[in-house]
């Protein structure tokens, strides 16, 4: 099993030399893309037992851009402030991922995500470095934190290309 800061530098590893912003940008078209054209059985077969589904990967992304809207917006209002970790698969049984319309799924991500990007757009260069300190990844800034999401995005899209290409 991975720990918490094996999987920050597996993540951190896919972001290098790439725009946090720009990526984050490009994540719900690259994702809508490779959905566009699938059977909903093709979006909610499993590829193993133990591995999420195209329609539990596109809750995830909804329900994480959820989690890292407040994170970005405590840091900014509460500079150096506690941000605690959250159990994914806790929230993937309480939000019943793999009986969720993934369109639906994606749509929520897109209206998150346009919603932080839209504020990263009027961020200063003092606000992308607002802080946070995350219960399990330690020390982290605004900036720190998009960098990970992005991570994240590009991980999930490579889940979701692998599933259905």
């Amino acid at each position: 099993m991975e720990t918490p800061l094996q999987y920050k530098a597996r993540i951190l590893a896919l972001m290098e030399g790439k725009e946090p912003v720009a990526v984050q940008a490009d994540t719900y078209h690259r994702v809508a893309a490779l959905v566009h054209e699938a059977s909903p059985d093709a979006l909610r077969t499993r590829p193993a037992v133990d591995r999420w589904s195209v329609a539990e990967i596109l809750a995830h992304l909804a329900e994480g851009e959820v989690v890292s809207t407040w994170r970005y917006r405590q840091m900014l209002e509460h500079n150096g402030c506690s941000l605690p970790g959250y159990a994914q698969d806790l929230w993937a049984s309480l939000g019943q991922y793999a009986s969720r319309d993934p369109r639906e799924s994606l749509e929520s991500f897109r209206l998150l995500r346009e919603s932080n990007l839209h504020m990263f757009e009027r961020l200063t260069p003092e606000q992308w470095q607002c802080h946070g300190v995350h219960a399990e990844r330690g020390p982290m800034t605004v900036l720190d934190l998009a960098t990970q999401i992005a991570g994240h995005d590009l991980n999930h899209v490579a889940q979701i290309t692998s599933i259905l290409v």
